[in-house]
């Protein structure tokens, strides 16, 4: 066990306590158990110092993943920004350096719905970097009309789960080494309205493009837990662990959808989202916090977790199934031709 993993022990065992008195003090009245939980509640200032860790970040230029970015950056991090557009990875870059002059950024090429691109991103970080720490697979695309991949995957699918799943197996002998090292992939709490079509992934017969969103949200939590099982059957002193960001304006509801979806997400129901920076906190405390064991899920804590700060957060029974898990890892390892070694720490 790690120095970090240690003292991330020793905070689960204070909580646990804390969580205790909690119960003990529900007595005293609603009102003073609201301020109690506010004075509790998690922010990004609490993120341990990060000096020494190498971070990838997928989706940096923009939304969670600039907000992550710029958060685990402030804390001393490096970062790798993976993005799809590189002058907009640099743009984004200038300015995080603007605010924070001694940051650690660079940034790399990755388009997810490529195959082809995650494993030219893969080796050129491999070449740069003989060792990682967090990954966080936090890109994504949401609700577009129906369109398939280079390799004819359909786009949410290829872009949300199959690319993350093969980033994640092309660079996880380099997490190994690392500093309490963890992949945290983000999620939806939409997973749990969701199914997988595993007779039409492509979504010939019956694309609807927040049903294939919802899809591909799932297959990143049924991946992330069965990522966390076979970590654990192996040894590894790599952590899984799944977030999500509750509702959070982000230009995930502008970008991709069109007609009516695009106008009630993006535009009518913009005044109940939080903002990236409000956002990211589950994702920031999955990937810094030594507390944070694997296989958990971790999301806001406000009403129906569409707001609020970190907190461990219910997965769906479909999502921790085990014969869904190794379902869709087959069939994951099939289209993308990545197959995982998982070394241990031995």
């Amino acid at each position: 066990m790690t120095q970090r993993q240690e003292q991330g022990q020793e905070q689960r065992q204070k909580q646990e306590q804390q969580g205790r008195g909690q119960g003990q003090e529900r007595g005293q009245g609603q009102g003073q158990g609201r301020r109690n939980r506010q004075r509790r509640r998690w922010t990004s200032e609490l993120i341990p110092d990060q000096t020494g860790r190498v971070f990838v970040v997928t989706g940096a230029n923009s939304g969670l993943g600039l907000a992550t970015t710029r958060a685990v950056a402030r804390r001393g991090a490096h970062v790798i920004l993976a993005v799809r557009d590189e002058d907009k990875g640099r743009r984004a870059a200038a300015g995080i350096t603007a605010e924070l002059p001694d940051a650690s950024l660079e940034v790399r090429r990755l388009d997810l719905a490529d195959l082809d691109s995650v494993r030219a991103f893969a080796a050129v970080v491999r070449t740069a970097h003989p060792r990682l720490d967090v990954l966080v697979n936090n890109a994504g695309v949401m609700a577009p009309p129906r369109s398939l991949s280079p390799q004819g995957h359909e786009s949410q699918f290829a872009s949300n789960h199959l690319g993350h799943f093969a980033l994640t197996g092309l660079l996880l002998d380099l997490l190994t080494p690392g500093i309490d090292p963890v992949v945290v992939t983000v999620s939806s709490a939409n997973h749990r309205k969701a199914s997988l079509f595993f007779d039409d992934l492509t979504g010939e017969r019956h694309y609807s493009p927040m049903g294939y969103y919802n899809q591909s949200k799932l297959a990143n939590a049924v991946f992330g837990h069965a990522l966390h099982r076979r970590l654990g059957e192996a040894g590894s002193p790599v952590r899984s662990v799944l977030a999500h960001p509750g509702y959070t304006a982000t230009g995930l509801q502008t970008d991709g959808p069109v007609g009516p979806v695009k106008l009630l997400f993006g535009h009518l129901l913009t005044p109940l989202a939080q903002n990236p920076a409000q956002g990211a906190l589950s994702q920031l405390y999955a990937a810094t916090d030594p507390s944070v064991a694997g296989g958990e899920f971790i999301g806001p804590d406000g009403m129906a977790e569409l707001r609020g700060g970190p907190t461990r957060v219910e997965l769906s029974a479909g999502a921790a199934d085990a014969a869904t898990g190794r379902r869709l890892w087959e069939l994951s390892e099939r289209a993308t031709g990545v197959r995982y070694v998982f070394p241990t720490s031995a």
